[in-house]
């Protein structure tokens, strides 16, 4: 029989971090979806009273975070404002996962918030972080959401749900922000050993982790712009130290290309656009750094020298993996200097068509035409394309084989997951298994595949995402 097998590291920190909090019961818990898989590989029991904030299961240590963050560019204290991290569950294999229930009530951290969240943004979340693990995108996932049967209130009456968030830590930039800026550098010090412990055992140094940690953000980002994935909110708060994506909210993959994409109802200025996703996270990143000057060099100015050259060197990493990236959407299996311009043009014809982003490089993988570009335009671009796939001389189907590994044949399509959303609050969860089912295998190219890989009607196209809380 499975249980709970608890190793509370966090708990262990000076009590400035956070505080012991047990999540707040419901009313009347009622499991909407459950992630067997997920739970196979973590050992947890399938428990609803655990899942729904009704029980703490024996070796919980359940408390919220406290953190900081630039919203928008500006700096202000947060915290687990309706979430409880109810503990570390060690695996079978003796890997460690933070256990958080969200939507699990009011903490000091709440301002002014009922600390509950509704079912159809919980759902959301599930699918979408779900998608992300079936991409290969370091991600949170989601083991369960329970639906409380106590309504919240936003602009309606919701109905209520706590998700069950499963994540390599929950230790994110602006925990680093909130140990500066509200406790000293000891606290920051006592932090940063403690990641460097738990995600970064092979940092010799804190310039060390904080090369290691711009080497895991610029793998990041750059499968993010590589999937056509926008974050939509890329506060400090959001950003984790582990590198994996972490809070989905106001977050959607393109169907157009057009770099200048925003979902996000509230990013009125564009900060959070699809092109802006590689800045702005060397901006959260500098924020992250000024947190480990003093630990960098006794001397501020060699500090601040060597956090600017360590940032910096996010560039030319993103830029590599996404080269790397681009090529293997491409085929190509070596490295040539026309590359970029190859892809660079490409890019153009695709934001000049209004060419869906995804189903683009389908079309180039299955040896299909590009539905929105015109063959007189599309034809001279092919044709350099096939001349370069040809140099090396590589079998085409193992240039067929690479592409489907790496341009998947569906993502989680705005309108399918508001579609799946839809039937699950009117109590038919079909839709969204069916949904999940496809995304499980996302370069599959199955036959069931294919209508989930159509693009939206017209109507769709100015399609707005919203926080959820």
């Amino acid at each position: 029989m499975r249980q709970w097998n608890f190793d509370n590291s966090y708990a262990r920190l000076p009590g400035r971090f956070f505080t012991l909090q047990n999540p707040v019961p419901v009313r009347a818990p009622k499991m909407v979806i459950f992630n067997r898989a997920l739970a196979d590989f973590l050992g947890t029991p399938d428990e609803l009273a655990v899942f729904a904030g009704n029980h703490v299961p024996a070796g919980a240590a359940p408390l919220a975070q406290a953190y900081a963050g630039h919203q928008f560019g500006h700096f202000t204290m947060l915290g687990d404002g309706r979430a409880v991290l109810l503990g570390e569950q060690i695996t079978p294999g003796g890997q460690r996962f933070d256990i958080q229930l969200k939507g699990s009530g009011q903490t000091p951290y709440s301002r002014r918030g009922d600390g509950r969240a509704a079912l159809g943004p919980m759902l959301r979340e599930y699918v979408m972080s779900e998608a992300m693990h079936g991409l290969g995108i370091p991600t949170t996932r989601s083991l369960a959401v329970v639906e409380t049967g106590e309504p919240v209130q936003r602009e309606t009456l919701l109905a209520g749900a706590v998700l069950t968030r499963v994540a390599a830590s929950h230790i994110r930039v602006g925990t680093f922000e909130y140990a500066a800026h509200f406790g000293d550098l000891g606290d920051v010090q006592i932090l940063a050993d403690y990641t460097i412990a738990r995600h970064f055992p092979g940092a010799s140094s804190y310039v060390e982790f904080l090369r290691q940690v711009v080497a895991r953000q610029a793998s990041l980002i750059a499968r993010w712009q590589l999937s056509g994935f926008i974050h939509g909110v890329m506060n400090t708060d959001n950003m984790a130290i582990s590198g994996e994506t972490i809070d989905y909210g106001p977050c959607a993959f393109m169907d157009v290309y057009d770099p200048n994409t925003v979902f996000s109802s509230i990013d009125t200025e564009g900060r959070y656009a699809y092109k802006n996703q590689p800045k702005m996270a060397v901006w959260n990143l500098s924020r992250f750094a000024e947190t480990l000057l003093p630990l960098l060099h006794a001397n501020e100015k060699e500090a601040v020298k060597i956090a600017t050259a360590e940032v910096k060197a996010f560039w030319d990493m993103y830029h590599q993996h996404w080269l790397a990236g681009m090529r293997a959407k491409l085929g190509l299996f070596d490295e040539d200097p026309a590359d970029e311009p190859l892809i660079a043009q490409l890019l153009q014809l695709m934001q000049r068509h209004k060419a869906d982003y995804t189903n683009t490089f389908r079309a180039l993988t299955l040896g299909e035409p590009v539905a929105e570009i015109p063959m007189e335009h599309f034809a001279p671009w092919y044709d350099s394309w096939q001349a370069r796939l040809n140099r090396p001389g590589t079998p085409r189907d193992e240039v067929t084989a690479h592409m489907m590994a790496h341009n998947p044949a569906v993502i989680p399509r705005n309108y399918r997951v508001d579609a799946a959303l839809d039937a699950a609050g009117n109590g038919d969860l079909s839709v969204m298994h069916d949904l999940l089912r496809v995304l499980q295998n996302p370069y599959g190219y199955t036959r069931e595949q294919n209508a989930y890989a159509q693009p939206p009607a017209p109507e769709f196209y100015g399609y707005q995402t919203f926080c959820g809380t």
